[in-house]
């Protein structure tokens, strides 16, 4: 038994935990949760927790059904909301087959095989994302039209205010699970908000983004709101993005700095662009993976929909912030079209994928774009070369289909899933009356 997990044994013991939630995640991005009793844990250790593969969203067909969830000790925390009364922890497991063999439709392995990857080539790969919500009235949400929760705008300070006291608590309760956060704040859009983790690992971040994702909800429930990471819930405010940050180091060396490179960018750095801006177009599918995605992308508030980049130009795809000269290991790239409600295991993938194979292949980056992007008419946007991210969710299919680096890096079986589900949301969406429709037409026709 190794210290981590004799650590997580008596802690379970010394603090009295009734309760240990096993944690991870299906195809589409949703948590899944089973709580087992303490006895059960050193056990689920040596020979995992069995479930019903068949009955998760993606994981695998009826004939192969039978899984284990391993919990990974190094991801054990208590789960503050849950209080003294009823001590609960939590634990992020890996799914593996009966045999031993890693689940094909595990996403937090499919993000462990890319990063395996990246360290054969001597690279360890460093996320920071800004992840942006909304706060709504809760009876709103069952009773329309849609209310949010203040009518605060960008770093508003609203003494008193809803969004001051969500964030301090949210922020609390994440702090005392181990995860720092960066910044907070209220953000463009009534009832907005924007939480900034501090940069980790990729494996790190991606569970730290799904337990945000809980802990956001926990605290609305707490203070009677309703907060959600759809990424468009108001037709005419921004949309929830979950803009990310990257860095690919070496060792303790950040791979994306040079200091006598432009904007002291390394060849790396531009070799890792070009690689996200070529394959762009075909994980935009996983990055932006829901019809209102695509509300988010094209609504003009604020979200990338060309493929461009440029230093400081918030309107570009692939944004290089403002550098510090000097500071070597904050150099980063940032990329934008990512929204709040992306399976992050996935996302982070094959961002990291399509980073990876511009180095191996050595794409030359484009122009930067200087110009606001967003102003560009179509026609000045093709003379510049820069071209569109898919307008919906049934061309980001289309693309992503042809994909050998997406269906590479996902693997056959979740590749094909994805496919399958998100098909059959865009049929079940194109077969919908909306209240737009009726509006412009009802009258008229």
């Amino acid at each position: 038994m190794d210290k981590q997990t004799d650590f997580v044994l008596r802690t379970i013991e010394d603090r009295g935990v009734r309760f240990v939630r096993l944690w991870f995640t299906d195809v589409v991005g949703s948590l899944k949760s089973v709580a087992v009793s303490p006895a059960e844990i050193e056990g689920a250790f040596e020979e995992g927790i069995g479930f019903d593969g068949s009955a998760i969203q993606g994981f695998s067909r009826v004939y192969e059904s039978d899984m284990l969830a391993f919990p990974d000790p190094n991801t054990f925390q208590l789960l503050p909301w849950r209080g003294e009364v009823d001590p609960t922890a939590r634990m992020f497991c890996d799914i593996t087959t009966p045999d031993g063999q890693p689940a094909a439709a595990d996403s937090r392995h499919v993000l462990k095989r890319a990063l395996d990857q990246a360290a054969q080539r001597g690279f360890s790969f460093y996320v920071h994302p800004e992840i942006e919500f909304y706060l709504l009235e809760r009876d709103s949400v069952e009773n329309w039209p849609l209310r949010p929760a203040d009518q605060a705008g960008y770093f508003d300070n609203e003494p008193g205010g809803t969004a001051n006291d969500f964030r301090r608590r949210a922020v609390g309760v994440l702090e005392e699970l181990g995860i720092s956060v960066e910044y907070s704040h209220h953000e463009v859009g009534p009832g907005q908000n924007e939480i900034d983790l501090r940069y980790a690992d990729a494996q790190t971040m991606a569970d730290n983004i799904q337990t945000l994702r809980t802990v956001v909800k926990e605290v609305g429930i707490e203070q009677n709101v309703h907060a959600t990471f759809m990424p468009k819930p108001f037709p005419d405010q921004p949309g929830s993005g979950m803009h990310t940050h990257f860095s690919l180091f070496e060792g303790d060396n950040n791979a994306f700095y040079d200091p006598a490179g432009e904007y002291e960018l390394s060849h790396t750095a531009r070799q890792f662009m070009a690689g996200v801006l070529h394959h762009a177009a075909e994980i935009t599918a996983i990055t932006n993976q829901f019809v209102n995605s695509y509300k988010r992308l094209w609504g003009e508030d604020e979200a990338p929909s060309s493929i461009a980049w440029g230093h400081n130009n918030r309107s570009a795809l692939v944004r290089v912030p403002l550098y510090k000269p000097g500071k070597g290991q904050s150099t980063r790239i940032e990329y934008r079209a990512i929204d709040s409600a992306a399976n992050p295991y996935l996302a982070y993938a094959l961002l990291l994928a399509a980073g990876l194979k511009g180095i191996e292949e050595d794409y030359d980056l484009p122009p930067e774009a200087q110009d606001n992007v967003w102003e560009l008419t179509p026609a000045e946007r093709r003379a510049m070369g820069i071209a569109d991210l898919p307008g919906s969710l049934e061309q980001a299919l289309a693309i992503m289909e042809e994909s050998e680096l997406v269906a590479e890096t996902l693997g056959e079986q979740v590749f094909n899933y994805v496919l399958l589900n998100k098909r059959q949301e865009w049929k079940d969406y194109r077969a919908q009356v909306t209240d737009y429709e009726l509006r412009h037409n009802l009258n008229r026709l």
